[in-house]
C-alpha cells in the first residue's frame, strides 16, 4: 500500500512538472504582429493534453488501452452513434470503412471487384483510393457550387446494375445533401459511407431532427491529423450504428482476426478453444483465427490520451472556427464581383474546416496571382486538395486506357475548382486580429488590381 502511494505521488509530481513546463513555454511565445506567418491550420492544446499524454506514458501501455476505450466511448456519444473504432489515421479509417463493405459476411450486398461506387473527383484522394486499390470502379459525378457537394441531380445517371455504394466527403465541413443522397441509397439498396474527416461536429437537419454528420450513413469516418478539428497527431476513427459492420471494421483493423478480445485480454467470449472455423482443427485457438485479409491499423494509448483531452475542447474549437469563418465571410461580402463566396448548405450548421474562395473569370486577376500575394504576405493558402482527381498523375494509366473508372456526365464545376479555387484557414489558432488582417490583405490586393 505504501509503495502504491509513493508511485502515485511521484506520478502526480511528474504530471505537474510537465504542465508547468508547458505554462512556462507558452509564456515565452512571441506575440503576433501583422506580417507574421498565419498558418492555415495546426494543433491547439494546453496543459490538459500534456498531462493526459504524460499519464499514459508513465503507464507505458503503448498499444490501445484505457484511454482508447474512453475516447471511443466519448466520441461515439458525441456523434450519436452506437459504435466507434479508433484507427491510426483518417486515410486508414476510409480504407476500413470501404473494406468492411467487401466482407463475405454481407452476402449479396458485399462489394466485389468490378462493382461500382459513386463518388466525386473534387476532394482528397483517400476517399477514392480504397475503391481503386480493391479493384472496384469509382463513378465520378460533378459537384454543385458554392457548396462543393455532389450534384444530386446526376445520381440516377451514375447508377448501374453494378452500383453497390456511395462514398462522399463533406467538403471543408459543409455537408453534402444528405437527405437526397440517403434517399437515393435507400431506394436502390446502396451503402452510404460519409467521409466526415473535414466535418467533425457539423450538423444536418435529417428527417425531422438535427444529426451529426457521419452518423447518417451506414459508416462514417474521422481524421485526427493536426489540421483537423481535433488532433491526436496521427489518428482516425470509423463509426456506425450497425453491430455487424462494427465487428467487420474491427476485424480488418486488427489483422483480420475473428477474435474480438480487447488488447491484453484473453477468452472474453469463453469459447477460445471450443470453436471450429474454416478447415482448421476443432478447438484451434480463436485468437489466431482470421476471417478477413486484414491489417494492423490500431491507435496507441498515447494518441488516445491526447484525443480525450481534445474532444473536451471540440465545442469551443467549433465556435472559434465559426467565428473566423464569419469574419471572413462578412469582411469579404462586398467582393462577390471577384469571388464565388462560400455558403452553408441548406439544412445544415457546418463545423467549418476552411474558407473557400473561387476566383471568377471576370475578377481581373487569377487564382495564382492572389495566392502568390497572400503567401508573400505570410498567409498560408491551400488548393481544394486534388482539384480534379482524374487529372492527377496517379490516374495517368487509367486515363490512358479508359478503364477502371467511369464519369457520369461532365465535371465542369470540378475543373473550375481545380483552376480557380483556394482556401484559407479558420482553425482556433487564428485570432480575430489575424482573420481581420487576412480580409484586409485580400481587399488591398483587389483594390490595387482594380487601380482604385
Amino acid at each position: 500500500m505504501g509503495h502504491a502511494n509513493e508511485t502515485e505521488g511521484l506520478k502526480r509530481e511528474v504530471i505537474a512538472a510537465a504542465a508547468k513546463y508547458f505554462a512556462v513555454k507558452k509564456r515565452e511565445e512571441k506575440a503576433y504582429a501583422p506580417g507574421d506567418r498565419i498558418h492555415y491550420a495546426g494543433r491547439v492544446y494546453d496543459e490538459k493534453e500534456i498531462s493526459y499524454l504524460v499519464d499514459a506514458a508513465l503507464d507505458f501501455w503503448l498499444t490501445a488501452g484505457t484511454y482508447a476505450g474512453q475516447f471511443e466511448k466519448k466520441l461515439g456519444e458525441y456523434l450519436g452513434t452506437r459504435y466507434c473504432s479508433l484507427t491510426n489515421s483518417g486515410s486508414s479509417a476510409n480504407l476500413l470503412a470501404f473494406m468492411a463493405l467487401t466482407s463475405p459476411r454481407l452476402g449479396g450486398r458485399a462489394i466485389n471487384r468490378g462493382d461500382e461506387v459513386i463518388t466525386v473527383a473534387a476532394g482528397f484522394p483517400t476517399t477514392v483510393a480504397p475503391v481503386v486499390q480493391f479493384g472496384a470502379v469509382p463513378v465520378f459525378v460533378d459537384i454543385c457550387l458554392p457548396s462543393c457537394g455532389i450534384d444530386c441531380s446526376k445520381l440516377e445517371d451514375a447508377l448501374s446494375e453494378r452500383t453497390k455504394a456511395v462514398m462522399l466527403a463533406h467538403t471543408l465541413g459543409n455537408p453534402f445533401d444528405l437527405e437526397r443522397v440517403k434517399d437515393f441509397c435507400d431506394r436502390h439498396g446502396l451503402w452510404l459511407v460519409e467521409d466526415n474527416c473535414d466535418a467533425l461536429g457539423s450538423r444536418y437537419f435529417f428527417r425531422g431532427e438535427w444529426r451529426r454528420t457521419g452518423s447518417i450513413g451506414h459508416l462514417g469516418t474521422s481524421s485526427f491529423y493536426p489540421p483537423h478539428h481535433i488532433t491526436t497527431g496521427e489518428g482516425g476513427a470509423v463509426y456506425t450504428d450497425h453491430p455487424e459492420l462494427k465487428q467487420i471494421v474491427d476485424s480488418f483493423r486488427d489483422w483480420g482476426r475473428d477474435c474480438r478480445c480487447p488488447s491484453g485480454h484473453d477468452n472474453t467470449c469463453r469459447k477460445r478453444f471450443c470453436q471450429q472455423r474454416g478447415d482448421l482443427p476443432a478447438g484451434y485457438d480463436h485468437k489466431y483465427i482470421y476471417s478477413h485479409f486484414g491489417y494492423n491499423l490500431k491507435i496507441t494509448d498515447l494518441q488516445a490520451a491526447v484525443g480525450c483531452a481534445q474532444l473536451d475542447k471540440l465545442p469551443g474549437f467549433i465556435e472559434c472556427r465559426s467565428r473566423n469563418w464569419s469574419i471572413l465571410r462578412s469582411g469579404l461580402g462586398d467582393t462577390a464581383d471577384c469571388f464565388i463566396l462560400p455558403e452553408a448548405a441548406a439544412n445544415s450548421i457546418p463545423s467549418w474546416f476552411g474558407f473557400l474562395l473561387i476566383v471568377k473569370e471576370s475578377a481581373g486577376f487569377t487564382r495564382d496571382e492572389i495566392v502568390r500575394c497572400l503567401e508573400e504576405s505570410g498567409i498560408q493558402t491551400r488548393m481544394l486538395f486534388a482539384g480534379n482527381l482524374l487529372r492527377q498523375p496517379c490516374f495517368d494509366e487509367m486515363r490512358k486506357s479508359g478503364r477502371g473508372y467511369r464519369v457520369a456526365g461532365d465535371l465542369v464545376n470540378t475543373d473550375l475548382l481545380m483552376n480557380r479555387a483556394f482556401w484559407l484557414g479558420v482553425y482556433p489558432g487564428i485570432t480575430e486580429e489575424k482573420a481581420c488582417f487576412m480580409v484586409a490583405r485580400i481587399k488591398g490586393f483587389i483594390k490595387k488590381k482594380h487601380g482604385a
